[in-house]
């Protein structure tokens, strides 16, 4: 089936059937369901960005006190030999 045959089949489906019965509360249950989503996902989202911005101050400042970069002094001197 190419493209327009598929969409003639599927409009000829549309046309025939009739539309399904749709419970009268479900619009108000959808609406309340939703905003709870959406509120969760908010709160999920500023959790997240929190941790993301703990963890970089964190690591700021352990880098400040620790200085990674910085190579650490010899423990040992080598021998002096041939003087």
């Amino acid at each position: 089936m190419n493209r327009p045959e598929r969409e003639a089949a599927v409009r000829r489906m549309l046309e025939r059937a009739p539309a399904p019965a749709v419970p009268p509360d479900l619009y108000g249950e959808v609406v309340r369901r939703g905003g709870r989503m959406q509120r969760r996902g908010r709160a999920v989202r500023r959790l997240l960005w929190l941790v993301l911005i703990g963890a970089a101050v964190a690591f700021a400042v352990w880098a400040a006190t620790a200085r990674p970069w910085v190579e650490p002094p010899s423990e040992t001197t080598p021998p002096l030999t041939g003087w």
